[in-house]
């Protein structure tokens, strides 16, 4: 009887393709200088379904433009880094936060985080308006309507957007 291959390992994150994102926060909630004072910090409250398996895809070491949201004019802001992979949020647990989920217990968790640090802060903010009419960045997900908070950017339009704010690419 033939025997059924095995499966090869999972590639270790040191090891796996780095990966591009943009999260987006509102300033007055989470802003791109509170990251930078902190340092790192966790990025909890997402409950969508869709922006949390993107962050269950998150690897370590993976870039992320880091964009303000519901504001004016919204935009990419600087970039932070992955720092540690999706775990539980504690947020969901608890009743008096206000991302509290009656349906996610500890022992089964519905939603999860990730944390990020500060990498660099773009010289020039890149609008929401800039990229929709920039056509490099015509299939960019944040220019299409139905946008998640959470969402993969190819490794192309994350540079592209970095020069387009005056950055440079972090190794």
């Amino acid at each position: 009887m033939p025997r059924k291959p095995t499966a090869s390992p999972k590639p270790s994150a040191s090891k796996a393709a780095r990966q591009y994102w943009l999260m987006k926060s509102e300033p007055d909630a989470f802003s791109l200088d509170e990251l930078r004072r902190k340092g790192t910090a966790p990025w909890d409250g997402v409950r969508n379904f869709m922006a949390r398996n993107n962050m269950d895809a998150m690897r370590v070491g993976d870039l992320v433009l880091f964009y303000h949201s519901s504001c004016n004019p919204p935009g990419a802001v600087g970039i932070a880094r992955v720092c540690r992979e999706a775990y539980p949020d504690p947020t969901a647990f608890d009743p008096k936060s206000k991302y509290y989920d009656e349906k996610s217990k500890p022992d089964a968790p519905r939603w999860r985080m990730v944390d990020v640090e500060f990498v660099a802060e773009l010289p020039h903010m890149v609008t929401l308006e800039s990229m929709r009419d920039d056509p490099e960045l015509a299939e960019m997900a944040v220019v299409r309507p139905g946008r998640l908070s959470v969402q993969p950017v190819s490794a192309e339009h994350f540079a592209h957007v970095v020069r387009k704010g005056g950055g440079t690419l972090p190794r």
